[in-house]
């Protein structure tokens, strides 16, 4: 039986500008919406990250409906 290869969920590049969006709230510089609020939370960090990278026609998977 051989074991079959997965294909990535989401592509480098993706998941690159999730890894810059964290590295900015590490830093205190990432900010959301039009108000501009600072991002202090890890899970909303990546969902910018991610919606960048669907912004620019990366590999991502799709948003989950609320």
């Amino acid at each position: 039986m051989v074991a079959k290869k997965s294909s990535r969920k989401s592509s480098k590049g993706a998941s690159k500008e999730v890894g810059e969006a964290m590295h900015e709230r590490k830093r205190g510089s990432l900010r959301s919406g039009r108000s501009a609020k600072r991002v202090s939370s890890r899970k909303q960090a990546i969902a910018i990250g991610m919606n960048e990278a669907r912004r620019k026609g990366k590999k991502v998977p799709k948003k989950k409906a609320k």
